[in-house]
């Protein structure tokens, strides 16, 4: 009687392993094939450094492996690759100007605040050069930067992408030179594959509604947000200069001269 009921729950132990086991490929092979669609996409969208038209602005996004053009202007570090950037943002003074270079990492909020409240006399503008990062700081640093009543530049050559258009956007006057790049596509806000799918999407839902209330509170125009959404997130889609002015991300635009 004892072996029969030995065997028993052995087997059931057994059973439950193997049942396990089973659930986790399940949901591997689940996850693998809602990635493989934004694999494929990505693979077929041209390099970042191709140049953008109208209808064709969709372009392959690596945040670490960017080819940039040269940036313009004094004393403004020059980058080959976003792979050559900081890890987190870099604050750098040059006169009435802090300049953002690099990944925006958590965290980097707290210390944007803190480098502030030591910059603030005859400081008016940020400059960003920055291929995104994590949303939630971009969001409280905007938030910081419109509390100081500073300005935004995109100067020529900087990169503004992914969560970096999120500071840009709280410049109380907002300027983007011709030759600078400003993307947006989708964002994870913290989802993850192991959570349960109804669960990922509240996440994310309410992440963009947070990030929508924002830029409408920042005076930009929310229908930016439709290019975001339907832009996955190994691809970025580059704003024309004309979608800058027609969303209000930018007040003014600066050319060769500017």
């Amino acid at each position: 009687m004892s072996t029969r009921r030995g065997i028993t729950t052995r087997g059931a132990l057994t059973g439950l392993l193997a049942l396990q086991i089973l659930l986790a490929l399940l949901l591997m092979g689940r996850d693998l094939l809602a990635a493989l669609p934004g694999m494929m996409r990505s693979a077929d969208q041209p390099a970042f450094d191709t140049p953008v038209a109208p209808g064709d602005q969709r372009r392959q996004y690596a945040p670490r492996d960017l080819p940039l053009r040269p940036a313009d202007g004094p004393n403004v570090q020059r980058f080959t690759s976003s792979g050559d950037m900081p890890r987190r943002l870099d604050f750098d003074r040059q006169g009435g100007v802090l300049v953002l270079t690099g990944q925006i990492a958590e965290g980097d909020a707290a210390r944007f605040a803190g480098t502030l409240a030591e910059q603030t006399d005859g400081l008016a503008v940020v400059r960003l050069n920055s291929p995104g990062g994590s949303v939630t700081d971009a969001l409280e640093i905007g938030r910081a930067l419109r509390a100081q009543g500073l300005g935004t530049v995109a100067g020529a050559g900087d990169i503004c992408l992914s969560a970096c258009p999120y500071i840009f956007a709280a410049g109380t006057g907002r300027t983007a030179h011709e030759d600078a790049q400003i993307g947006v596509h989708q964002h994870f806000f913290g989802a993850s594959s192991a959570l349960p799918a109804y669960w990922a999407v509240e996440v994310i839902q309410r992440g963009q509604a947070d990030v929508m209330r924002y830029l409408d509170g920042m005076g930009v125009d929310t229908l930016v947000m439709q290019h975001a959404m339907a832009t996955p997130p190994d691809e970025i889609y580059v704003l024309l200069p004309e979608e800058l002015a027609k969303y209000r991300m930018v007040t003014e635009q600066a050319g060769d001269d500017g």
